[in-house]
């Protein structure tokens, strides 16, 4: 079933207006300062910020016909963010059993957190691209994503948790292409679940917000990725921002 006559879908580079902040001053980041000042890898006495720097060059690296480095770097990164304290952990290859056109399909997360009770909080795809052209725009399968995770997290808060079902929920969700992410808030209802189910259109369309950050230089975007020390501050300050709908 292709998913995008479902969806619309509205991109804004408007900081306020996606990540609901006054004005577009975005937050300062709670991570260790040598990840904003750095950029050898050699040059840094802390190993956790020395192996990200590393998996950051080999994500910016990929291999033509292997899974590239995106998948670590990305754990890497959400982890020195805070993004999975406590009681969530990130899980990589996370498959998501869920039903297409009354058939049982799978979708699978190239990294995904993950709370105590099983429910998933974020999905990311990477663009895989480089390796096949085949592959495609990852946008469509992060939304199947999005909706698996939806249907599964509902599915454990009746079967595990003993709570109702969710009507609604905006999922969080980020693409990557090397080092460079596109953020995504989908919404997700309980009517779009039964109409994929039954192989049926959904009568409302699904509302799909993307922002892709406001890097210093937007034509070298995909090819300089998070290198450039005011790229990177850019990017980490909108992943500091995003961390509020991962809930």
């Amino acid at each position: 079933m292709n998913l995008r006559p479902t969806t619309s879908r509205s991109t804004t580079r408007m900081l306020s207006t996606f990540f609901e902040i006054d004005r577009d001053n975005l937050p300062q980041p709670v991570i260790n300062p040598d990840i904003l000042t750095t950029s050898d890898p050699n040059d840094v006495a802390d190993n956790n910020v020395s192996e990200l720097l590393r998996t950051m060059e080999f994500a910016m690296s990929p291999a033509p016909a292997e899974e590239s480095a995106v998948d670590d770097f990305t754990v890497l990164l959400l982890r020195a963010l805070g993004y999975t304290k406590r009681r969530r952990v990130p899980r990589t290859r996370k498959v998501i059993p869920f039903v297409v056109c009354s058939e049982d399909r799978q979708a699978e997360t190239d990294v995904c957190i993950i709370d105590e009770n099983g429910i998933l909080l974020l999905v990311m795809q990477e663009d895989k691209r480089h390796m096949d052209s085949s592959y495609g725009d990852p946008e469509p399968q992060l939304i199947a994503e999005a909706i698996a995770a939806f249907a599964a997290n509902n599915q454990t808060r009746q079967q595990i948790l003993g709570q109702h079902p969710l009507d609604s929920k905006v999922m969080a969700g980020i693409t990557m292409r090397g080092t460079t992410p596109i953020f995504y808030k989908i919404e997700v209802t309980a009517a779009l679940v039964t109409a994929v189910a039954g192989g049926v259109y959904p009568e409302a369309l699904t509302t799909v917000y993307a922002h892709i950050p406001n890097v210093p230089r937007p034509d070298r975007r995909w090819r300089e990725g998070m290198e450039p020390l005011d790229s990177r501050a850019v990017i980490i300050s909108c992943y500091e921002a995003f961390k509020k709908f991962v809930n």
